[in-house]
């Protein structure tokens, strides 16, 4: 199969020809045509977002819906129109570029899982080390059915792989109001690895932004305290041990030694800290807040035990910062550390030490994109040495005076 169109300077035309033969593969045969049936390119093939099936407008319009949770005012207008579209038939007229395929794949399996038909639709993503085939499994009156991960490589296996554990290990813990999925399969398909949960109710009235604040914060410290809370020495935890084994398994990057610096720092000083779990990856992209109160959460597949109390806080703020409103990131790193003691409030921190949590906090996202390879694989913040690290290394240098 070879996709002819022109690249978008992200790289995910490219990448809708790799997704294709991914979930559908030989002997099914997927190709680039213009109109007919099939899934519709949205926008179009030289500028891929989403794939949503052309066989049910309702489906279709559940797919915009559910494809990302819409951050901003217009972004859920640009949503909202396009639902609209397609709901009401207009969407084969506006989006003309289709992908055919010939022969069945994964969204045949997929159906034998669910026992019910099941149309298949597809957020296409930026360049990330981990970026993945996630499917929309929808009905064809628009219901959500569920989602289906796959994991092809190793990273992206791994992931799966630990995500569906989470999601296992959660399903028995105190979390207040957070609510996660239901795991409905997990194993291999076509040597990859295979995750299909059940869908949130995410189309349920939202709660005021007051609100939807107030529960998050409550939401984050039950994470944190669904497997305990303990406060001890940071340098004798094994929290210290995991993160200065993770910057060791870097090898001899000049980044390494920079954070093996920091690190050296912090035990230093050895504060007192309270340890707790973490999501992994809050962001206002993959959570959602109802009127009623619970706080929907998914993609777990970073989900740890034994970090520092606020992590996710802080991750919510500064992923917030860069990706939402736009700040510089290094002034992004910065203003985290700043204001980690308002960040970390809610976890009944005393503020003392809430600077060293926020740097711990970066060290750790610094070591997981250096290990991830996200620069290599084309994300803006994996580049942790012109943005993360002088931050850090200049707040630590302040602090020694």
């Amino acid at each position: 199969m070879v996709f002819r169109v022109p690249p978008d300077g992200d790289g995910r035309s490219a990448y809708l020809g790799e997704l294709a033969g991914l979930i559908w593969p030989e002997p099914a045969e997927p190709a680039l045509r213009r109109g007919g049936a099939g899934w519709m390119v949205v926008p179009s093939a030289s500028r891929p977002r989403l794939l949503v099936p052309t066989s049910s407008g309702r489906a279709a319009a559940s797919a915009v819906r559910h494809s990302t949770e819409a951050v901003g005012r217009k972004a859920k207008l640009v949503r909202q129109g396009l639902a609209t579209a397609f709901r009401l038939g207009l969407g084969p007229l506006v989006f003309r570029d289709r992908l055919v395929v010939t022969g069945g794949g994964l969204d045949a399996y997929l159906a034998e899982v669910l026992g019910e038909r099941a149309l298949v639709s597809l957020h296409i993503g930026p360049a990330r080390a981990n970026r993945k085939p996630v499917l929309q499994l929808l009905a064809p009156d628009g219901r959500a059915l569920g989602y289906a991960k796959l994991g092809v490589d190793p990273l992206t296996r791994a992931l799966v792989d630990a995500e569906a554990a989470a999601l296992a290990r959660l399903a028995g813990l105190p979390l207040g109001p957070v609510t996660v999925a239901g795991v409905c399969h997990h194993g291999d398909w076509h040597g990859h690895a295979l995750l299909v949960q059940e869908a949130l109710p995410v189309r349920l009235p939202r709660a005021t932004p007051a609100a939807a604040e107030a529960a998050e914060r409550a939401a984050m410290v039950a994470v944190a305290g669904c497997l305990g809370v303990r406060r001890r020495s940071w340098a004798a935890s094994d929290h210290a041990t995991r993160l200065a084994d993770a910057v060791d398994a870097l090898g001899a990057r000049p980044e390494a030694g920079r954070l093996r610096a920091v690190l050296k720092t912090v035990a230093d000083l050895d504060p007192t800290m309270a340890f707790g779990a973490w999501h992994g990856d809050w962001n206002g992209g993959n959570s959602a807040v109802l009127a009623d109160g619970r706080v929907l959460v998914w993609d777990w597949e970073r989900f740890e035990a034994d970090v520092p109390v606020g992590y996710d806080a802080l991750h919510r703020v500064v992923q917030t910062a860069i990706g939402n409103d736009g700040v510089e990131p290094t002034e992004a790193a910065r203003a985290l550390i700043a204001g980690a003691g308002r960040s970390l409030a809610p976890f009944d921190s005393d503020g003392r030490d809430a600077d060293l949590v926020a740097v711990l906090y970066l060290v750790e996202l610094a070591a997981r994109y250096l290990r991830d390879r996200q620069a290599e694989a084309g994300a803006r913040l994996g580049h942790v040495d012109t943005w993360l690290l002088p931050a850090v290394e200049e707040h630590l240098a302040r602090r020694a005076r």
